[in-house]
């Protein structure tokens, strides 16, 4: 297992910027994911891991050496992409032995890392076949059997699993975890799909627009979003946000919305020292923190006037698209099982505790710390 650290790293392409000095240390064995929406630098940063891409500032360094003049093929990295990139007229064990070979290693080591790969993947009934004779699931799986017997420092994931369908990213997610859990090597995953890097991830680099928005474990992000972006673009269905402005009302600060029917919104004592009067703010809410439950005694909750424009059934729970203020705002709920019409919810309780507030102009989550 190696550490990876990037320090200010820079990627630019002539005079366009589009990675700005990333610092990142993955330490050994850890599974850390990269994640945001496309055009973001993510895999551009992955690749300058692999050395696919030369960088233009900074260093990388894998297990304590500086490999920035380092060819890929002597980075000791192992690389899964996204196209699967196998032969076609190699058989399954050909291709996962392809690198083995090309190092000229003995025939009896290839075919003992082979099986051993094979069989961690279960890939043993299918080692006669060729790609064209796979199903997407397989053929991924022989990606990550070549990677493997390689025995890297460092696996990198290029979205390995965007060509796959729902069901198949789901089980190949679970495959991989495992193969991790089971490995302890070192891995760096790239995806835009936030579902992946919740569910994988040790710790999550949220990036956007070629810089570093948030890094912490998948929790930490989720409850504690450094900013707005983060806040919208980790979780499903994504954290509402309400545009709102802040005004004093009984000797406390509250976030007003305004429409055909005004909402106010009472901050936790820790925001609302953070805001100040007249201040524009986005009150996030997260659809699984509201609750059509209201009237419940005792608890430190607020009710919100809402009214629902439509109804997703998703079995026990259901999806409300409702509006707060006038705003778009979505809730995730427990299905009712007494026969009541989700069509029908004119309110909706959230503690709290769960509210969170950021700053319009910066974006950046107001913590009480002014």
């Amino acid at each position: 297992m190696s550490a990876v650290e990037l320090n200010d790293v820079v990627k630019r392409y002539g005079a366009l910027e589009v990675v700005h000095s990333i610092k990142l240390s993955v330490s050994p064995g850890e599974f850390v994911v990269l994640v945001g929406p496309s055009g973001c630098g993510k895999s551009t940063t992955l690749r300058m891991v692999a050395g696919l891409e030369d960088i233009s500032d900074g260093t990388i360094s894998i297990g304590g050496r500086v490999v920035n003049r380092v060819a890929p093929k002597d980075r000791d990295v192992a690389m899964v992409f996204q196209n699967y990139a196998l032969y076609p007229h190699l058989n399954v064990a050909e291709n996962i032995a392809f690198g083995l070979r090309v190092r000229g290693e003995k025939n009896d080591v290839v075919e003992a890392a082979v099986n051993e790969a094979a069989a961690i993947l279960d890939l043993m009934p299918y080692l006669k076949r060729k790609p064209a004779d796979l199903s997407g699931g397989q053929r991924q799986r022989v990606a990550m059997g070549r990677a493997i017997v390689r025995k890297p420092q460092v696996f990198l994931f290029d979205e390995p699993l965007s060509n796959l369908d729902a069901k198949l990213r789901t089980q190949m997610r679970a495959e991989i975890k495992r193969l991790h859990k089971r490995m302890d090597v070192t891995s760096i995953y790239v995806t835009h799909d936030q579902v992946e890097a919740m569910t994988l991830a040790d710790r999550i680099v949220v990036m956007n627009g070629g810089r570093v928005e948030q890094v912490g474990s998948p929790m930490e992000l989720f409850l504690n979003p450094a900013n707005a972006f983060v806040a919208s673009f980790l979780g499903s269905p994504p954290m509402n946000l309400v545009a709102a402005r802040v005004e004093a009302a009984n000797g406390a600060a509250v976030a007003c919305v305004d429409g055909n029917v005004p909402v106010q919104f009472r901050m936790p004592a820790a925001i609302a020292a953070g805001m100040r009067a007249g201040q524009k703010v986005l009150v996030g809410l997260r659809p699984e923190h509201l609750d059509i439950e209201v009237g419940r005694p005792g608890a430190d909750t607020q009710e919100i006037a809402t009214a629902v424009d439509l109804v997703e059934p998703l079995g026990s729970e259901a999806l409300l698209h409702c509006r707060i203020g006038g705003q778009p705002v979505v809730a995730k709920v427990d299905t009712p099982v007494d026969g009541r019409s989700l069509s029908d919810v004119a309110r909706l309780a959230i503690p709290t505790a769960r509210l969170h507030v950021f700053d319009v102009e910066t974006g950046k989550a107001i913590n009480g710390q002014a």
